[in-house]
């Protein structure tokens, strides 16, 4: 018996070996096969005329938006950033998880501190599992409104996509512009408690349109053959507006988002927040002629609140070949008016992951942490009514009563070396206190949140739920594109009113949920999500509606290690842009137990 015992563990001691061979021999092949790629962004003021005026803005390498970015799953790309700005500048990477290196990530003070004009920081941004498209974009004040460019992802060279390969391909991003200097308008606005600035219009790939002022001769064309098929990678770089999408004549088939694949479906319009990227397919099957793409706002604030922007933005699809062009293009009938929420809520219930042997969905089962976060708008008061909000208080928001509050170095840098008086790890699970989040009119004491620098500790591969609460606190419920970095995750479940945690759970979709970056909470309901933290790191959570996140809408979630050198925050590299370091006491040794972050 003894022999036998020991033959059947020397031939599991074989399988186990010839196992571990075969696995680094694949990750030798994927390393040979991965590329790595270098850019060089160079941030720089420029001038730019729309709406028939002039204004300087910082952008990357004279162009707005900025260069495209394209390689294959897997690769790495090193971006060098040399800031001839005039104020400090970071980058972030939307929906890269960059495994085990937060150091590149790039929210201002969360990651990093800012890379200050006359010097430049180049960034790792490492790809993994993320194929479809992305994008980039500046993550310090308001800069991204100016400073954003797409991240085109293709399969791994000998693979393909799920859907048949498309003829050409087309990116349009969706933005938002500013007649004056955006930041300089936001900066006032935070120091006297007001609101924050409307855009004066939106642009796609960076122009009005037609229907705009001075615009008619800069509007953005694209030229397409009859009878071609294009994968169009649509981008919603709006600083603080979800959109409606639609060309005139011409239906869409979804196929990505935010870098994951997803059950084609066929629509004639999509609704898009910011934040977010879509894959969808077009065929150029109408008659030659030309085409208006156009977007507007899909607003869902209250009915009374109606100074958003309610600008259309226009650009031209145009057919190739000998044909007389019309006056004007055909406009899309099928674009829904700015609050129609059955026509939004219609298209993103239709939404669901590929879940296929080749791109499976592995929705955390055993949940070990669940969270219930309520995501409100609020106010500060200030003394004799002297602010310029409501009721002659500050402005502000937060989640679970708690306004987020930048610290004055980064939370990373405070993390890896034990640095105390930066942060502290006591984000809690739950809302101070439970009441009918939906109810109007709530009274002023749900009106005024707590200030910290406060973040969520995870241990390494924690299977996590949160359910995001949208409240009418201050009357001001809207929905809320909330996105988190380092991760993608799946939402299971979404709905309207105050979550119900007996009924709701036996509505979750475990089969084929989307697994995204960036999803949205609806007007006075919940969605709840789910992940596994498997990427140790500092990593933010924040809405992507740029006015609620300098409003404090945001968090930060602290992952631990997993006790290998694989499943571990990578050491810093030599050189990150420096921070001023008040009363801290350096601790050289990096202890992952957290016992001296207080």
């Amino acid at each position: 018996m003894g022999n036998n015992t020991g033959n059947g563990l020397n031939r599991i001691s074989l399988f186990s070996k010839f196992l571990l061979l075969a696995c680094l021999n694949w990750l030798l092949f994927r390393w040979a096969e991965a590329d790595a790629h270098y850019y060089d962004f160079v941030l720089s003021e420029k001038n730019f005329t729309r709406l028939c005026s002039t204004k300087s803005m910082l952008v990357v390498n004279e162009s707005f938006p900025g260069p495209v970015i394209r390689v294959h799953r897997g690769d790495t790309v090193f971006v060098n950033v040399h800031n001839q700005g005039y104020y400090g500048v970071t980058i972030h990477w939307h929906g890269v998880k960059q495994p085990g290196n937060p150091w590149s990530d790039g929210p201002e003070y969360i990651t990093q501190c800012p890379i200050e004009p006359s010097s430049n920081f180049t960034y790792e941004v490492n790809f993994s599992t993320e194929e479809g498209t992305l994008w980039w974009h500046a993550h310090s004040d308001w800069t991204r409104s100016s400073v954003h460019g797409a991240i085109v992802i293709y399969p791994i060279e000998g693979t393909t996509t799920p859907y048949p390969m498309p003829d050409d391909e087309e990116i349009i991003i969706l933005g938002s512009w500013y007649t004056e200097d955006v930041n300089k308008l936001v900066a006032a606005d935070l120091e006297t408690g007001a609101d924050t600035p409307r855009s004066n219009c939106y642009v796609i790939n960076g122009q009005p349109g037609d229907l705009l002022p001075c615009s008619r001769e800069s509007t953005y064309r694209w030229v397409v053959d009859y009878g071609k098929t294009y994968l169009v990678r649509i981008v919603n770089a709006a600083m603080n507006a979800e959109l409606f999408f639609a060309i005139a004549n011409h239906s869409l088939t979804v196929v990505g988002m935010d870098g994951n694949y997803v059950k084609p479906i066929i629509s004639d319009y999509i609704m898009i927040s910011p934040g977010q990227t879509m894959n969808v397919l077009l065929t150029a099957n109408q008659s030659l002629s030309h085409y208006y793409i156009e977007i507007r706002q899909f607003d869902t604030a209250r009915a009374d609140v109606t100074d958003y922007d309610k600008t259309n933005a226009t650009a031209i699809l145009m057919y190739s070949g000998d044909y007389t062009a019309p006056d004007s293009p055909f406009f899309p009938s099928s674009l829904p008016s700015y609050m129609d929420f059955r026509s939004a809520d219609r298209f993103l219930d239709s939404l669901r992951s590929l879940a296929s042997k080749e791109h499976p969905v592995n929705v955390p089962l055993n949940v070990t942490t669940k969270m219930y976060i309520t995501v409100s708008m609020n106010q500060l008061l200030c003394p004799n009514a002297s602010c310029d909000g409501i009721d002659g208080n500050r402005l502000t928001s937060s989640l679970n009563n708690i306004s987020f509050v930048n610290p004055s170095t980064d939370i990373l840098l405070a993390y890896y070396r034990n640095l105390s008086g930066i942060y502290t790890t006591d984000f809690p699970n739950w809302p101070p206190s439970m009441f009918n989040f939906t109810q109007e009119d709530l009274p002023m004491n749900t009106t005024i949140p707590i200030q910290g620098t406060k973040a969520k500790v995870l241990n390494y591969n924690e299977e996590v739920e949160i359910t995001f609460q949208g409240t009418e606190v201050l009357n001001a419920s809207e929905n809320h594109p909330v996105h988190m970095h380092g991760y993608t995750f799946y939402v299971v479940g979404s709905g309207y009113g105050n979550f119900n945690n007996e009924t709701d759970p036996e509505t979750y979709n475990l089969v084929d949920p989307l697994e995204v970056n960036t999803v949205g909470v609806p007007k006075n309901g919940w969605a709840t999500i789910r992940f596994k933290a498997s990427n140790p790191g500092v990593w933010f959570w924040h809405c992507h509606f740029d006015r609620h996140l300098s409003w404090g809408m945001n968090t930060v979630m602290i992952v631990k290690n997993g006790g290998t050198p694989e499943t571990s925050l990578r050491p810093p590299p030599t050189y990150m842009p420096p921070c001023t370091l008040p009363y801290i006491t350096w601790v050289e040794d990096f202890d992952d137990s957290l016992g001296d972050v207080n």
